[in-house]
């Protein structure tokens, strides 16, 4: 069954690289095709520090005992990782502590009016667009430049959708329904939200921990697969924040950089496809399309980002689950969101649509596989764009899984994600080089990002509002957009020959 089935998904995918089953290695660099059991301490995902983890002071434990704590909370011989959270019961599972758990995500603006801004926030991040050391002091007008190009395109996109993201909401309602959850688990946490580019923004989260007296605090990015464009900006972003302040470094906590494997989260998924394919008059002639926001190439293969490990791991898990179900239904993988004229992750979405229709595919369910809230990713660009695109391309018949929301079983294992990390909240483990191929290791923030930056940029602060006129702030804004007019009229003067300083005779001329 499994065999034929290969056959039926390399048919029908764009490229090879979204054939599935993966090759026996996550990625092309690993050492190992499979996880030993000092390996598989990397699968927990558990990224712990101590009270003092992001100064020099660690603690540490040994590696065995790393192993056997691990084991204790559910990492069996398969590559999913099973629930293995305390049973309810009539004390609190950690007693005279403030616990606080921070959901990190992007975010995304609530009214056309904070597109622009919004953008600006996105772009000015040094792990969205990595400039050369030469040309950091670009960033900023770089940012503003391309806001300001592609604002009139996102705010139509953003009307479409009802004028504003819906991310904050929905975050807002998952944070609320996953304090439920640990309450009921008898883990009196409070739940925060941090958005990354637009408000709650992760600073403004952070005051509120602090006034709150927190002193164990749980990190989660809402992202299941770790990305150096997001789980690793937000990051870079809070060991920017601990790093100055006294309290944070004194409060102690413990990051889950992923979460893509648990056994809560991919059988949720195969529900939802389930649900969806039994929408269409032959649920067996579907083509199952996972579309993953995509990364540039360089992210990967450079800098060690291991998005895609963890994205074709995580399909392969839902597709074992659905088998399970006796769904063998053909599949893809592509990636979509592309910007600029770097080489990203292939296959594209777009390319592979019109490729599964020039094949003959005439049923399409379309499964985003990176975002657990509906945004303009999924309302606008896969249910208005690409679905035009599949019909255009001879797809007649077109579905989508909806995000997983507040799913309650969802909610139910992120909330036991939390209470597994729970003991390793101030204990440092050692880190496995031997399991530190691709996959996000144990250790410390600051291990965390050496891995794929080395170089410590500092992060731009978030515009809230924009600033014109002659203050302080903009004066270096409307500065530094000069600057980069003139280095733009210098280069298209030196390419074509013509202009001023040609005329002037201050660069020669050529017939």
């Amino acid at each position: 069954m499994r065999s034929s089935r290969i056959q039926s998904s390399t048919w029908y995918s764009a490229s090879s690289s979204s054939t599935f089953p993966r090759p026996p290695c996550l990625t092309s660099t690993s050492r190992h095709c499979r996880l030993s059991i000092s390996q598989r301490v990397s699968r927990i995902s558990l990224l712990s520090s101590c009270s003092s983890g992001l100064s020099k002071t660690q603690l540490s434990v040994s590696t065995q005992r790393n192993e056997q704590n691990l084991l204790s909370v559910g990492v069996g011989a398969d590559a999913l990782v099973t629930s293995n959270a305390p049973g309810v019961s009539n004390e609190p599972l950690v007693a005279e502590e403030k616990i606080g758990v921070l959901l990190l995500n992007l975010g995304g603006p609530e009214n056309l009016e904070d597109v622009q801004p919004f953008l600006f926030n996105l772009f000015a991040d040094p792990d969205i667009i990595r400039l050369p050391r030469l040309f950091q002091f670009l960033q900023k007008p770089l940012a503003q430049f391309i806001s300001v190009l592609r604002a009139p395109k996102s705010k139509e996109g953003y009307a479409s959708i009802g004028g504003g993201s819906p991310l904050r909401g929905i975050t807002d309602a998952q944070a609320e329904e996953l304090r439920k959850s640990l309450w009921a688990k008898n883990v009196p946490a409070k739940v925060y939200v941090g958005m990354r580019y637009w408000h709650p923004f992760t600073e403004e989260a952070i005051e509120q921990i602090k006034k709150d007296g927190i002193t164990k605090l749980v990190v989660l990015p809402l992202y299941p697969q770790f990305s150096i464009s997001t789980s690793g900006s937000s990051l870079r972003l809070l060991e920017s924040i601990f790093r100055d302040d006294e309290y944070l470094v004194n409060m102690q906590h413990t990051v889950i950089p992923s979460w893509y494997q648990r056994e809560g989260y991919i059988k949720a998924m195969a529900n939802l496809i389930e649900k969806e394919l039994q929408k269409f008059d032959h649920p067996e002639s579907v083509v199952i399309f996972f579309s993953a926001h995509g990364v540039p190439l360089a992210y990967v293969e450079e800098a060690g980002d291991p998005y895609k490990a963890e994205m074709e791991e995580c399909v392969d898990l839902i597709i074992e689950e659905l088998e399970k179900r006796k769904i063998t239904n053909a599949y893809s993988l592509a990636y979509q969101s592309r910007v600029g004229p770097v080489e990203w992750l292939k296959p594209y979405t777009d390319e592979t649509i019109i490729d599964l229709g020039r094949k003959g595919v005439k049923s399409l369910l379309a499964v985003p596989i990176r975002f657990v809230s509906e945004h303009i990713e999924t309302l606008e660009e896969i249910d208005v764009e690409y679905k035009e695109l599949a019909l255009e391309s001879g797809i007649e018949n077109w579905g989508r899984v909806p995000a997983l929301g507040c799913e309650p079983m969802f909610i139910s294992d992120l909330a036991d994600a939390v209470i597994e990390s729970l003991p390793y909240v101030g204990a440092m483990a050692v880190s496995n080089l031997e399991a530190r191929q691709s996959l996000v290791p144990l250790g410390s923030v600051e291990e965390l990002l050496a891995t794929y930056d080395s170089q410590r940029r500092e992060l731009p602060p978030p515009v809230t509002v924009w600033e014109w006129g002659w203050t302080k702030s903009a004066e270096t804004w409307n500065g530094r957009a000069a600057m980069l007019a003139v280095l733009m009229l210098l280069l298209l003067e030196v390419t074509t020959g013509e202009g001023f300083l040609h005329q002037w005779g201050i660069l020669p001329l050529f017939r």
